[in-house]
C-alpha cells in the first residue's frame, strides 16, 4: 500500500488533469456516486451496524454516536445534496477580471482549483460524502482521513466513491483516503503536495494541526454560539428558536451553546424558558443570578451554578449556559470574548439594535430572529460543505464551492516587452471590459 507521501505526489501530479474536467465530466461523476450510494444502501447500513456496535462497546460519547449514524434520512439527504451540487454552475473558469493594459494586452482573473486539499474530518460518514463531492465539482483532489469510529461506513462509501468517479473519466488519484492515525502526522509533512489542509475537530486538535505543519490550515476549532435575548424581544418568537438552537441536533458545531438574556425581561421571560428547555431535557447552567430567578420553577432536567468565568464551553450535549446582560453592547463584548466567531443570533424586535449586534459581533454568521443551526452549507444552498471557517482569510463560514477555488492570472500579448513601458515608447491604458 502507498504511503501518504507517495499518495500525495500522485494527487499533485493529477491536480492538472483534475482542473481541466469538463462540469459534463463531473456532474457525470456526482450522478453516479448518488446511483452508487442508493444501489448499495444495504451494504452501506450493514457496515455502519459495525460501527454502531463498536461504539456502544466503548462506551462512545454519545454526542459522537449520534454523528456516527448512516441509515436512510442520512442517505436521502446526502443523495439530495449531489443533486443540488449538480444544479449549481461551474465554479471553474469563471472571469472575474478582463481588463485591456494596452492595445493588444489583455489580462484575466479566472477562477481555478485550490488543487490538492487534505480533509480530517469527525466521525461522521455523511461528511465524506459531501466532502469528496464538493472536491469533485471543484476540481479538487482530495485526501480524506475520517475518524476511527466510522472506519468501517467510511471504507465502503470511499470505495463506492472512488469507483464511481474513476468509471467516469475523472484521474485514478484524484481521491484517496488515510485511515490509521499515525498518517495524520505524515500527511503534516506533505507540504510540497498538499495545497490546503481543512481540519474539523476539537480546538486542541485544530491546533496541533496548525503548530505542525507548512501546510495552509483552514477550518474552525470549537462551536460556541451565542443566542441574545433583547430588552424588545418577541418572546413568544424567542423560545421556540432557543429550543431549536438548542435541541434540533445538540452535536452540531452551530447548536447554541450560551444565551444572553437582557436583565429587564429575565424575571418574566427566564421562568417559561426554564420550563420549555426542561421539558426537552436541558440542563441549566447560570450565573447565581440565573439560578435565584428559576428557583422556584420546576427543571427535571436540572440546574447548576456558575461563576461568570464559565462561558468558555462547547457542550454539544443537552446542557445551555446562561448569563444576563444589561444590553446589547454589553453581549456583544461577552460574544466577541467568549465565542468561538462561528454563529451568533439576536432576538429583537428593534431593527436598528439588530443591525448593530450583527455589525459588531465579529462572527462568520450573524443572524437576527432565527436559530444558529442555519449555519450550514446545505441550507445555504451550496449543496454541502467541507466545513465552517472562523477564520477572514480566503473563505468564511460554511466552505462551499466558492471556498474551494482561488484563481490565476491570464495575460495574452503580441510580443510586448517591460521595457517599451519603462523607457516610455508605449504607455499603459487601463480599461475594465467587464
Amino acid at each position: 500500500m502507498a504511503s501518504i507521501m507517495e499518495m500525495a505526489a500522485s494527487m499533485k501530479a493529477d491536480s492538472a488533469f483534475m482542473a481541466a474536467s469538463s462540469v459534463d465530466m463531473r456532474n457525470e461523476a456526482l450522478d453516479s456516486i448518488s446511483k452508487a450510494l442508493k444501489d448499495n444502501k444495504e451494504l452501506i447500513f450493514a457496515e455502519n451496524d459495525k460501527d454502531m456496535a463498536a461504539a456502544a462497546e466503548n462506551g462512545i460519547a454519545e454526542a459522537v454516536v449520534k454523528r456516527l449514524k448512516f441509515d436512510e434520512h442520512k442517505l436521502n439527504d446526502v443523495c439530495e445534496g449531489l443533486s443540488m451540487l449538480k444544479s449549481l454552475a461551474d465554479p471553474l473558469g469563471r472571469i472575474t477580471l478582463d481588463r485591456d493594459l494596452d492595445e493588444g494586452l489583455n489580462l484575466k482573473r479566472i477562477t481555478c482549483p485550490i488543487g490538492v486539499i487534505g480533509v480530517i474530518f469527525e466521525a461522521r460518514p455523511d461528511a465524506l460524502v459531501q466532502i469528496a463531492s464538493l472536491c469533485i465539482k471543484s476540481g479538487n483532489c482530495a485526501l480524506l482521513k475520517g475518524g476511527k469510529e466510522t472506519l468501517n461506513t467510511n471504507r465502503i462509501l470511499f470505495k463506492l466513491i472512488h469507483e464511481s468517479v474513476v468509471k467516469v473519466g475523472l484521474p485514478e488519484n484524484c481521491l484517496n483516503q488515510a485511515e490509521s492515525h499515525a498518517e495524520i502526522d505524515e500527511l503534516l509533512q506533505c507540504d510540497k503536495y498538499v495545497d490546503l489542509l481543512i481540519p474539523r475537530g476539537s480546538n486542541a486538535f485544530v491546533r496541533h494541526i496548525m503548530d505542525n505543519t507548512k501546510i495552509p490550515v483552514m477550518g474552525h476549532a470549537d462551536g460556541i454560539c451565542h443566542i441574545y435575548v433583547d430588552s424588545e424581544a418577541d418572546e413568544e418568537l424567542a423560545i421556540p428558536i432557543i429550543v431549536d438552537a438548542k435541541t434540533q441536533y445538540t452535536a452540531a458545531c452551530n447548536a447554541v451553546e450560551t444565551l444572553l438574556v437582557n436583565r429587564s425581561i429575565a424575571g418574566t421571560f427566564l421562568p417559561k424558558l426554564a420550563k420549555a428547555l426542561s421539558k426537552e431535557g436541558v440542563k441549566i447552567r447560570g450565573t447565581k443570578e440565573v439560578t435565584d430567578i428559576i428557583a422556584d420553577v420546576e427543571v427535571s432536567s436540572g440546574v447548576e451554578t456558575i461563576g461568570d468565568d464559565g462561558f468558555d464551553t462547547e457542550y454539544l450535549s443537552l446542557t445551555v449556559g446562561v448569563k444576563l446582560v444589561d444590553d446589547a453592547d454589553e453581549a456583544i463584548a461577552h460574544i466577541n470574548l467568549h465565542g468561538s466567531h462561528h454563529t451568533d443570533s439576536i432576538i429583537t424586535k428593534n431593527i436598528s439594535t439588530a443591525e448593530h449586534f450583527m455589525q459588531m459581533v465579529d462572527s462568520a454568521g450573524v443572524y437576527h430572529n432565527c436559530s444558529t443551526r442555519f449555519s450550514d452549507g446545505f441550507r445555504y444552498g451550496f449543496g454541502a460543505e467541507v466545513g465552517i471557517s472562523t477564520g477572514k482569510i480566503h473563505a468564511r463560514g460554511p466552505v462551499g464551492l466558492d471556498g474551494l477555488t482561488t484563481y490565476k492570472y491570464k495575460l495574452y500579448g503580441h510580443g510586448q516587452t517591460v521595457g517599451e513601458y519603462a523607457r516610455g515608447e508605449k504607455s499603459f491604458h487601463h480599461e475594465d471590459k467587464i
